[in-house]
């Protein structure tokens, strides 16, 4: 394989913390996890496929910063789903990274977060897989875990919850509807993806179930990234103040009393940080006016 010296010194630095760089045969698929937004959060092996692929097929949700990493000559194809916006079938998705795959090509399918977490990475495996294309998997870091710790909500907090449920808000044709109140009925946290567009009904079935009013939640639009926000509410209020505060996609949900431990950890850093002062970098940015 020829790399420019520019790649040759990113492939070098990444051979020395990986232990070994991994290659991009021709003709393969690699499916990579973006992470939540922020470019920090991408995996080594991930920005290994990104500077040898000859062709990056990519979500909308993939931070413009990382597809620049791709190297000098990539085909850069979108392929972004957005939900109630025209989006390319994934029927067809699959087709292209099979018909680039059969041309001779290093292809990377960029997706946000982590390929299978509501990312359809296993529908496309099995395409590649029927197809005969050899193939790669590469985890990210997923929004549901990236995006919570980015606000200050811990996913798991001994004394709090013993488990966290990751749940898409919307299902896809022909699925059956979530048993929501099953899910209320566990008393654990959870976490919805893309679900602000039915949070209202998710709400009420969520406190059909036995949820309190009173359950705290929030939501983090644009999680990891500069203009991250954060909403903590209750669970009775939380579509409603989410409306008003004008919040959109992309956006997680999480409810359970996990998110009453956010205040307590910005508190906890806050009287850290006015001690901490004369050792910068010791800690984690706290919020600032990009957090509500």
């Amino acid at each position: 394989m020829h790399l420019d010296s520019g790649q040759m010194s990113r492939a070098q630095a990444l051979g020395a913390l990986r232990g070994h760089y991994p290659e991009f045969p021709a003709g393969e698929v690699w499916l990579v996890g973006a992470g939540p937004g922020d470019p920090g959060l991408l995996t080594l092996d991930g920005l290994a496929g990104l500077v040898q692929a000859d062709v990056l097929v990519h979500d909308a949700l993939v931070d413009a910063r990382v597809l620049a990493m791709a190297r000098s000559g990539a085909q850069l194809q979108f392929a972004g789903k957005r939900a109630g916006k025209p989006s390319i079938a994934q029927t067809d998705i699959s087709a292209q990274l099979v018909d680039f795959a059969r041309r001779g090509l290093r292809v990377l399918r960029l997706k946000g977060g982590d390929p299978f977490v509501f990312g359809r990475g296993g529908e496309e495996i099995l395409a590649l897989a029927a197809a005969g294309v050899p193939f790669r998997i590469i985890p990210g870091v997923t929004a549901g875990l990236g995006g919570l710790a980015s606000a200050w909500i811990p996913a798991t907090m001994r004394g709090v919850n013993q488990a966290i449920i990751l749940a898409t808000g919307h299902g896809s044709d022909g699925e059956g509807n979530m048993d929501w109140t099953a899910l209320a009925r566990t008393n654990q946290t959870i976490v919805l993806y893309m679900g602000l567009g039915n949070l209202e009904a998710i709400a009420a079935s969520l406190m059909r179930g036995g949820l309190a009013a009173s359950t705290p939640a929030a939501v983090i639009a644009s999680a990891t990234l500069a203009q991250q926000r954060v909403l903590v509410s209750t669970i009775d209020c939380i579509a409603s103040d989410a409306r008003a505060a004008n919040f959109g996609a992309p956006a997680i949900v999480v409810v359970g009393d996990v998110v009453q431990v956010r205040q307590q950890l910005l508190d906890a850093a806050s009287r850290f940080a006015k001690h901490s002062a004369s050792a910068p970098g010791a800690l984690a940015p706290l919020p600032s006016e990009n957090f509500l």
